[in-house]
């Protein structure tokens, strides 16, 4: 019998949308919890699995593995769900809104988050500018073509990635209030249909995100540990 996988986690980190995927796929797993507000992200220990000091990482029989796009792909290409096997069509695209995901969207959450992290001086108007930025891909999400993952019943490694990032830009913004899904009615319907799934509602209730995480989220009452 093979071990289960081990997933470092934080509560509505990144590792959020790694364990919606374990949970669609029903693999077992562990948690381990890795306590921000100890830093533990940057402790020795936890940059042995990951250098960059960042969450998640996920233990599997190949060792530790880190970015959360690369740990979604290989969970999907290994079990052979969540997304087009390589040779299927659909796949190209697939992959392409997933890195889109990664490379452009997530960095966009980052750069709004953590400006501090980016220049000396962090300012208002650059907080605003990635707002607007943001605002700005949520438009081209809502009239996307060759999105069908978008509006598919069935989950994917795509919206294990997007619902989770739908609700950071909705309540960790630096304003409230400042975005809602009402004017993008494509992806509130996304949202929606993604926070009514069972594996969904198990995470919610395992990261204390509330009954409707993704389309009007709140903020988190984790169980354990500290959020965003």
């Amino acid at each position: 019998m093979t071990d289960p996988l081990r997933l470092h986690y934080a509560p509505d980190n990144a590792s959020l949308c790694v364990r919606l995927a374990l949970e669609e796929l029903r693999l077992p797993y562990e948690t381990v919890l890795v306590d921000r507000g100890a830093a533990a992200q940057r402790s020795p220990r936890y940059l042995a699995l990951n250098p960059n000091g960042l969450i998640p990482v996920i233990e599997g029989p190949e060792g530790p593995m880190f970015e959360t796009a690369a740990i979604l792909l290989w969970l999907a290409d290994t079990h052979g769900a969540l997304i087009p096997k390589p040779d299927a069509s659909g796949r190209a695209h697939a992959v392409q809104w997933l890195f889109w995901l990664a490379n452009t969207y997530h960095p966009s959450l980052r750069l709004l988050f953590y400006p501090d992290q980016y220049i000396a001086d962090a300012t208002s108007a650059l907080r605003q500018r990635t707002r607007d930025r943001l605002l700005d891909m949520l438009a081209l999400l809502e009239t996307a073509d060759r999105a069908e993952w978008l509006d598919a019943d069935a989950p994917t490694v795509m919206s294990c990635y997007l619902g989770p990032m739908l609700r950071w830009t909705q309540i960790y913004g630096g304003r409230p209030g400042w975005c809602d899904l009402a004017p993008y009615p494509r992806l509130l319907a996304f949202a929606q249909r993604a926070e009514a799934r069972a594996a969904v509602q198990r995470c919610a209730i395992a990261e204390g995100l509330g009954a409707t995480p993704f389309s009007a989220p709140s903020l988190p009452n984790p169980p354990e540990g500290r959020a965003i």
